[in-house]
């Protein structure tokens, strides 16, 4: 198990046997889910849009490059 103190100015340090788990990196970023039941969740959001490349049925048969999609 793995603790970590809360610092006057809200922040923690994640434990390095955690950081190692969760392959987190400087400059990643975690969401925390805050459950019913009270338990708190931690995910880790350092995966790239291309590792989602053909997770999505495409209604179309064109494909478009990362780089030509427009942000809206």
């Amino acid at each position: 198990m793995a603790e970590a103190t809360i610092t006057s100015k809200g922040q923690i340090t994640i434990p390095a046997e955690i950081r190692r788990q969760m392959n987190l990196l400087p400059q990643d970023r975690v969401v925390f889910t805050l459950l019913p039941n009270g338990t708190t969740v931690m995910r880790a959001k350092n995966r790239s849009i291309s590792t989602l490349a053909g997770s999505l049925k495409s209604t179309s048969k064109k494909r478009v490059a990362i780089k030509d999609m427009k942000m809206r």
